[in-house]
C-alpha cells in the first residue's frame, strides 16, 4: 500500500538550516569578531566564497528559463518593477521613518533591503505549499535574482546617496569581478556541469549557507568592533522590529493587490506574491561584503537579516490559509 504524502510542517522555518546558520554566525561575530589581520583574512575568504556561489549560480539557473520568462513579459514586466521600483521607494519611505530613531547606517538599511532581488528557494516552496503556479515562480525568482546582480547595486546608489550608499569605480570592478564574472562563466559552461549540481543539490545549498554565513560574519564583526552593543539600546531593537514588521506587511498586501489589479489568476496571483514581497540574503549578505567596509555592513544589513526571518515566520501560515481557501 502506497503511504500518503506527509503534511506540510505547519511551521517549516523552524527547520530552515538557513535561520540556524544566520544566528550561529550573528552570534560568533558578537563573541569572537574578526579584527585585525584575522578581518583581512575573512574578508578574503568571503570573497573567494561569493565567487564560488556566483558560479555555481551561473551554472544551476537554465538558460531556458531565461528566455521563457523573458517571453512572458506581461507578467515579469510588472513583477520586476515591483521588485525594484515599489519595494526600492517602499524602503526609502520607511528608510526617512527609520531615521528618527535609530542610527544612521541601520536606517540606510531599509533603502538597501528595498533594492534587493527576492528569493529563489523560499518563495518557490511557498508558492507550491499555497497551490500557485510554481514553474512561474521558479522562472520569476531565477529573472529577478539576475537582475539583482546587475540592478540592486547602482538603484541603491541612486536612492541611498552619499556615505555609505555612494559607489565608486573600485567597487564597481569588485562587482564585476566577484558577481557577474562569475555567473557569466557558469552561463558558459552550464551544459558540462548542470547534471551533476542537479545530483548534489543538497550539497549546492550548503554552499550557499556557508558562503552567506561567512558574509554576515564579517559584516557582523566589524559592527562589534564599532560598538554595536552600545549603540543600539533594547528600544531601538524594538523600533527596528517595529519597522521591519510593517514593511514586510505592506509589501504583502501591496504584492497581492498590484497582482489583482493585473487581473492574473489565483496560482499566478500567488506566485507574484511571494516573489514580489520576499527579500534575497543569498544576494544581499553578499553584495553587502562587497559594497561596505566591514564597519559599516553589519549595521546595513540589519534590517535585511530581521526582513528574512520576518518572511519566513508569516509565510508558512499565509501559504496554508492560501491553500485552504483554494480547497
Amino acid at each position: 500500500m502506497t503511504k500518503p504524502p506527509a503534511a506540510p510542517a505547519r511551521f517549516p522555518f523552524l527547520t530552515d538550516p538557513m535561520i540556524a546558520v544566520l544566528v550561529i554566525a550573528t552570534a560568533l561575530a558578537l563573541l569572537l569578531p574578526a579584527a585585525g589581520e584575522a578581518r583581512a583574512t575573512a574578508t578574503t575568504v568571503s570573497n573567494v566564497g561569493i565567487f564560488v556561489l556566483f558560479l555555481v549560480n551561473g551554472m544551476r539557473i537554465r538558460r531556458s528559463e531565461i528566455a521563457r520568462g523573458l517571453a512572458n513579459w506581461r507578467y515579469f514586466g510588472p513583477l520586476m518593477l515591483f521588485v525594484f521600483g515599489a519595494m526600492a521607494l517602499g524602503g526609502l519611505g520607511f528608510a526617512s521613518l527609520a531615521g528618527n530613531v535609530l542610527p544612521p547606517l541601520v536606517a540606510l538599511g531599509f533603502v538597501y533591503l528595498g533594492c534587493l532581488p527576492s528569493t529563489v528557494q523560499s518563495a518557490t516552496s511557498y508558492t507550491s505549499l499555497a497551490q500557485g503556479n510554481v514553474a512561474l515562480s521558479v522562472v520569476g525568482a531565477a529573472l529577478i535574482n539576475i537582475a539583482g546582480v546587475l540592478v540592486s547595486a547602482p538603484l541603491f546608489a541612486l536612492l541611498g546617496g552619499g556615505g555609505a550608499g555612494e559607489i565608486g569605480g573600485e567597487a564597481i570592478i569588485r562587482i564585476v569581478l566577484i558577481l557577474v564574472l562569475p555567473f557569466a562563466i557558469g552561463q558558459a559552461v552550464q551544459d558540462r556541469f548542470i547534471d551533476k549540481l542537479i545530483a548534489h543539490k543538497s550539497t549546492a545549498a550548503w554552499l550557499d549557507r556557508a558562503v552567506i554565513g561567512i558574509a554576515v560574519y564579517v559584516a557582523f564583526s566589524g559592527a562589534v568592533e564599532q560598538g554595536l552593543a552600545t549603540m543600539f539600546a533594547p528600544a531601538d531593537w524594538a523600533a527596528l522590529i517595529v519597522l521591519v514588521l510593517a514593511m514586510l506587511g505592506l509589501a504583502l498586501a501591496s504584492a497581492w493587490g498590484t497582482a489583482v489589479l493585473l487581473g492574473l489568476p489565483r496560482p499566478d496571483r500567488i506566485a507574484f506574491l511571494f516573489a514580489g514581497s520576499q527579500k534575497s540574503v543569498a544576494i544581499g549578505a553578499p553584495l553587502a561584503a562587497i559594497l561596505f567596509p566591514p564597519a559599516s555592513a553589519g549595521f546595513v544589513i540589519a534590517p535585511l537579516l530581521l526582513y528574512h526571518l520576518a518572511q519566513l515566520v508569516l509565510a508558512a501560515p499565509l501559504a496554508l490559509r492560501l491553500a485552504k481557501d483554494a480547497d
